[in-house]
C-alpha cells in the first residue's frame, strides 16, 4: 500500500506518516512490537525510525531504534572470513557480514522486556563500538524500531547468480563464489531474524541508480559531523555500493509485494502516490 504525502527537504517525513507507522506497530498484539523499516541506502529509514521513536516517547512510551548495521561483524571477524572464505568478505554490508547471534540475543531480550544494551557500529572507523559505550535500556521497552537496508529481503534463485552484475563482481568475483556464499547466508541465516519483525515498512526508491548519489550525501553528512575523521572518496563510494547492488536490486523486486506498507519515493525522496 502506498502513502501519498511530501517530505520537506531536510526535515524528515510528514507527521501524519510518522503517526501512521507508530499506530501500525502498536496495533499488533506482541508484548513489545518490532517495527521493521527497510529501505536502500540513503532512503531515509534512519530518519523515519528516529521520528517514530520520538513520537512514541512524546506519547509516554519507552521506545528505541536499532539498525541492522549495528550488528556488523567486527573487523577481526571479517578479516577471518576474508582469509577462510573470500577476500570480498572483508567489506561490511552483504549478507553474511552480520553478527546474527548478537542480533537475536538483543531482540530476544527486548521482546522479553529485559534490560539490554544496544550495539553500535562506527562506520568511519569500520569497527563495532566498544560494548561499554553501547546505549543502555534499563527499563523495559514498549516499542522497538528495527531499520536496515535489506530487512525482509529473500534470497535469489541460484540461476540468477550466474552472470556478474557489475564491475566488482566481474573483476573480484568472476567465479561467483562470493555472491553465492552471501546468497546462501541470506537464504539460510536471515529469515529467522526477519520473523522477529511484527510489521515491515519499505521505503521504495525509483530505482537503484539513485543509491550512489543518496549514499554520497550520507557520507558527506557523516564527514561533516566528524570533520577530523577520514571518509570515503566519491570513487571509493561508487565501488562500495557495488557490494550492495545485487541484494538491493533483489529488495526492489521483492519487497513491494512482501511489505505490510510501501512508501514510494522519487529521486528527491519525496513521497509519491
Amino acid at each position: 500500500m502506498s502513502v501519498a504525502a511530501y517530505i520537506p527537504r531536510n526535515k524528515g517525513f510528514p507527521d501524519a506518516l510518522v503517526a501512521q507507522a507508530l499506530d501500525d506497530a502498536l496495533a499488533v498484539t506482541a508484548t513489545v512490537p518490532v517495527l521493521a523499516i527497510s529501505g536502500l541506502q540513503g532512503s531515509g529509514k534512519s530518519t523515519l525510525a528516529a521520528q517514530v521513536v520520538g513520537l512514541a516517547q512524546q506519547r509516554g512510551l519507552r521506545a528505541a531504534a536499532v539498525s541492522i548495521d549495528d550488528f556488523y561483524l567486527t573487523r577481526a571477524q571479517r578479516q577471518r572470513l576474508a582469509r577462510q572464505v573470500h577476500p570480498l568478505l572483508l567489506t561490511r554490508g552483504p549478507p553474511g557480514t552480520h553478527d546474527l547471534p548478537l542480533a537475536h540475543a538483543t531482540l530476544e531480550a527486548i521482546t522479553a522486556r529485559q534490560p539490554v544494551a544496544l550495539p553500535r557500529f562506527d562506520k568511519l572507523a569500520d569497527e563495532r563500538v566498544p560494548e561499554a559505550q553501547w546505549a543502555q535500556c534499563h527499563e523495559p521497552l514498549d516499542l522497538l524500531v528495527f531499520e536496515g537496508w535489506f530487512l525482509g529481503t529473500p534470497a535469489q534463485a541460484d540461476s540468477e547468480l550466474d552472470t556478474p552484475l557489475n564491475a566488482l563482481e566481474r573483476e573480484a568475483d568472476a567465479d561467483g563464489r562470493w555472491r553465492r556464499w552471501c546468497n546462501q547466508a541470506l537464504a539460510g541465516q536471515y529469515p529467522a531474524l526477519w520473523q522477529r519483525c511484527d510489521r515491515l515498512w519499505f521505503l521504495q526508491p525509483p530505482d537503484f541508480a539513485v543509491v550512489p548519489r543518496w549514499r554520497w550525501q550520507q557520507e558527506q553528512n557523516l564527514q561533516a559531523a566528524q570533520p577530523e575523521r577520514s571518509s570515503m572518496s566519491r570513487a571509493q563510494l561508487e565501488r562500495f555500493v557495488q557490494y550492495y547492488e545485487r541484494v538491493s536490486r533483489q529488495a526492489l523486486r521483492t519487497l513491494p509485494a512482501l511489505a505490510d506498507r510501501v512508501v514510494v519515493l522519487d529521486e528527491q525522496r519525496r513521497i509519491v502516490s
